[in-house]
């Protein structure tokens, strides 16, 4: 009964929550930059390339292997370098979409208040039993 109460204790934390709704919301997040960039950038980058695309460049290394009737013995071994070159791209602009949300949120959000200037810190012991030797010093007739 023990080892429920203590997950329990561990899963009502306000770190453990709070991490819960950011990784929801993180998921959403997501989504929303995956589809800027392949349903509004990539076309956008498409129309600026002619169209070329990545994920159908590749070196075949070994050629497929059929029989005679076309039927498939052998599929082809090839390096799909566009497939890389594509995600690479991916990542670049779903990384430049993150940073400008992210400068957009920092604009947005209030900036805190400068603390207030500290005074001089308050005298040690020893520093307040000096003082008031100096003061008895300087009141005593001589």
């Amino acid at each position: 009964m023990s080892f429920f109460k203590d997950f329990k204790a561990f899963a009502m934390k306000g770190n453990v929550i709070d991490l819960a709704v950011a990784v929801v919301i993180g998921a959403a997040f997501g989504a929303i930059v995956n589809s800027l960039v392949k349903d509004i950038i990539m076309p956008l980058i498409g129309v600026l390339t002619g169209g070329i695309s990545f994920t159908d460049k590749k070196v075949v290394l070994t050629a497929a292997v059929t029989d005679s009737a076309g039927k498939l013995i052998k599929p082809e071994n090839a390096l799909t370098y566009g497939n890389f070159i594509q995600a690479s791209i991916d990542f670049l602009l779903i990384a430049f979409a993150i940073f400008i949300v992210i400068r957009l949120i920092a604009r947005l959000t209030p900036k805190p208040a400068p603390p207030a200037p500290a005074g001089p810190p308050a005298p040690s012991t020893a520093e307040q039993l000096l003082m008031e030797i100096r003061d008895l010093l300087k009141n005593s007739p001589r």
